[in-house]
């Protein structure tokens, strides 16, 4: 019989909730892993905004919090502030192992803090900053953050990178020791028995149209205002579901769209089910959970040939890539 030895693992995560994005979700699995498997975990990261509720424990593991800022023009970047008390509680907590989730500015800092202390080390690529950043019109920005994040990953023992674009990409740019991490996806809750005609029928009385989806953030590096072109099509119904900075300009463009906001639990699995095709136009996903989680229920897929979707979509099987124009 094999002896798992018991693990102390900090986890340094950019982003956690209240904020739900693929950082946040791959947090809760792995915290639900080392819960599962008796580990221990602390978890630091930014604190929640002033209208947001913010929660102090997960699944027993405590949060510990830093203050927040934002980054101006950026609203999907919410900034934790690697206070020097981080440094400290990383000693006293004295972890085998420290997880730094999408490390760019909270988690790079406890890099360099991890160097320190002597402690390993493992950064996970998560976010495509670099993109973000020419999205947002900040090239200076795109620039040195592939110089700040080669520093930061070949600081720690290993990077791991969810899809072979990222790994090619990171390759590119001079970053060490990367290994493959790939995603799973929850087969049971996101399953093609979950269909709902009554849910089809409240979004197309007519129930004549195919019903075309997107699930995410609202936020300009998704790529969601490439969807307008659909909207005002008689055989079409568009169903976007999720929020963010876009969300009122984006209501405004395609009127005819059903928002949704944010959806969780049976009731996002439903919406996947109930679709006839899944679209995400954003070019800069290192992995893209949503595609995965449109093909579990059943429903073909069409994504950007940029990024994790390349290796999400096998063309002409369970969907298409689409060139990135613009």
């Amino acid at each position: 019989m094999e002896i798992i030895k018991r693990m102390r693992v900090a986890i340094v995560a950019e982003s956690f909730l209240p904020n739900v994005n693929g950082v946040t979700n791959s947090v809760l699995r792995v915290l639900e892993y080392l819960a599962e498997h008796g580990h221990e975990a602390l978890v630091i990261a930014p604190g929640a905004r002033e209208f947001e509720e913010e929660i102090g424990e997960y699944l027993g593991f405590e949060i510990i919090r830093v203050p927040t800022v934002r980054v101006p023009l950026i609203d999907s970047l919410p900034i934790g502030v690697p206070l020097p008390s981080v440094t400290s509680v990383l000693r006293e907590y004295n972890p085998d192992i420290i997880h730094l989730a999408s490390p760019f500015v909270l988690g790079g800092a406890e890099a360099f803090a991890a160097r320190q202390l002597r402690i390993p080390a493992i950064a996970i690529y998560q976010t495509d900053v670099a993109g973000f950043s020419q999205r947002y019109h900040l090239a200076p920005l795109a620039a040195a953050s592939w110089e700040w994040i080669r520093t930061v990953h070949n600081t720690c023992q290993r990077t791991l990178a969810p899809s072979s674009m990222s790994i090619d990409e990171l390759r590119d740019h001079g970053i060490n020791d990367i290994f493959h991490w790939a995603r799973g996806v929850d087969s049971v809750r996101f399953h093609p028995s979950k269909r709902c005609e009554v849910l089809r029928r409240s979004w197309d009385v007519t129930g004549e149209k195919k019903v075309v989806g997107f699930v995410g953030r609202l936020a300009s590096e998704k790529g969601v205002e490439r969807l307008i072109s659909l909207s005002g099509l008689e055989d079409i119904q568009l169903v976007i579901v999720g929020d963010g900075p876009e969300a009122k300009y984006l209501q405004q463009m395609m009127p005819d769209a059903v928002f949704t906001g944010a959806l969780g639990g049976e009731e996002l699995a439903r919406t996947y089910a109930s679709l006839d095709l899944f679209v995400h136009p954003g070019e800069f996903e290192t992995f893209c959970q949503a595609i995965q989680e449109a093909q579990a229920s059943g429903v073909p897929t069409i994504g950007p040939r940029a990024g994790g979707p390349i290796d999400l979509i096998d063309e002409g099987v369970n969907g298409l890539l689409l060139d990135v124009v613009g």
